[in-house]
């Protein structure tokens, strides 16, 4: 099962200078965890529900450091001045339309990650999502299950469906 043929080829993403209370809006409206950061088509990153928490903490969670590869924030700052670049991740896993549903299923997985980009040939064409893959996961399961015709999935003969009449 090729990715190309399960992935969501409609993309919401954002821009490195576009700021975080605009990432969310766009989470929040489009209802994602995770959104492409992309410059002229190319991914640059990726931001996450959980990197806004973390940019953005509660005024009682104590202060720490950033992340690696990610700017330091001042604590006055406000959502509408942070910027996605300060807080998305760089350096972003990857998987092309030809892979495999089950390579990227596994990816997932090992690197606990809600979803992947999707790139061919240097741009991002798709994201492969939790659901995207449990989508694939139930077809495959459905049409190995899928009984011959004549006979029901166990191998015995279908029975018609639908209202019966008894004892007229």
């Amino acid at each position: 099962m090729e990715i190309g043929h399960w992935m969501t080829r409609r993309v919401h993403s954002v821009k490195p200078l576009d700021s975080i209370s605009h990432a969310r809006e766009i989470m929040e409206r489009h209802r994602v965890n995770q959104l492409p950061v992309v410059v002229n088509g190319e991914l640059v990153g990726v931001i996450t529900d959980r990197d806004l928490r973390d940019a953005y903490p509660s005024v009682f969670a104590p202060s720490r450091p950033p992340k690696r590869g990610r700017k330091e924030i001042p604590p006055s700052t406000g959502p509408n001045d942070i910027t996605v670049d300060a807080v998305m991740t760089p350096h972003v896993l990857t998987l092309s339309s030809k892979d495999s549903v089950e390579a990227g299923a596994r990816l997932m997985r090992t690197e606990r990650i809600g979803s992947v980009p999707i790139v061919d040939d240097g741009r991002l064409v798709g994201i492969l999502t939790r659901s995207d893959v449990m989508e694939a996961f139930m077809a495959m399961s459905e049409a190995v299950n899928a009984p011959v015709s004549g006979e029901s999935a166990r191998g015995a003969p279908e029975r018609e469906s639908g209202p019966q009449r008894r004892g007229t």
